[in-house]
């Protein structure tokens, strides 16, 4: 039986140790190369390796390169995604969205020119009820929108409060009363945004909406008016 120099068994196990720390997967198969051809030329003539080890061995290096084809892959059709939402973003500058949130902002007095707002109930509602309250916290305003249905919609405040008066200019708050008989209705609310520019991060492309509101995921918009 042939004597494995020290020299290559010094190589073989730094080959090993520098695999458990690569950094990729061309690496690994390098280190599975280089262990493989140390195997062959030092292996016993009279004790050769058996065929099922080599493919075992073998087909280690294939399993190695599929994963990093599959990575690939992968990377190309996460940027492919992300090219896509970009160009969606994108096509969004200028339009009027409904976000997650409960602000109504009026404008000039007298003018009812208060932003839409938004509702998504998880079940139909036989009775839903909006208050919208100032900056001080007191309610202005209760609108009765009778039966709603489940999912997203949008609505529109007058502008006027509860004496028939128009609200002063600034921004409002609203929150939701929906029920279905004596059961309470699980509400989200949307507030009204307009998109005026599209940032790029790490997470993906966020819309500008002016400065007020912090920038959204397109996952965040609800509706686009």
């Amino acid at each position: 039986m042939s004597t494995i120099d020290a020299s290559v068994l010094n190589r073989v196990n730094q080959s090993a140790n520098n695999a458990q720390v690569a950094s990729n997967s061309q690496e690994m198969r390098d280190n599975f190369m280089t262990l493989l051809v140390t195997q062959l030329r030092n292996q016993d003539p009279l004790n050769p390796m058996e065929n099922n080890e080599m493919t075992s061995q073998l087909a280690q290096i294939n399993t190695v390169s599929g994963i990093e084809s599959l990575n690939d892959t992968m990377q190309t059709i996460n940027g492919q995604m992300e090219a896509a939402k970009t160009m969606q973003a994108s096509a969004l500058i200028g339009r009027a969205v409904l976000v997650p949130g409960d602000r109504i902002l009026v404008g000039n007095e007298g003018e009812g020119d208060a932003t839409p707002f938004g509702i998504e109930l998880n079940a139909p509602a036989e009775s839903v009820k909006i208050n919208i309250y100032n900056a001080s916290g007191m309610l202005v305003r209760r609108m009765d929108l009778g039966e709603v249905g489940s999912g997203p919609q949008s609505f529109s405040w007058d502008g006027k409060m509860d004496d028939g008066t128009a609200a002063p200019a600034g921004a409002y708050k609203f929150t939701v009363e929906a029920t279905n008989g004596d059961q309470p209705v699980t509400s989200e609310r949307f507030n009204y945004a307009q998109v005026i520019a599209v940032s790029m991060t790490d997470s993906g492309p966020r819309l500008d909406l002016g400065g007020i509101l912090e920038p959204v995921r397109l996952e965040d918009i609800r509706q686009i008016i």
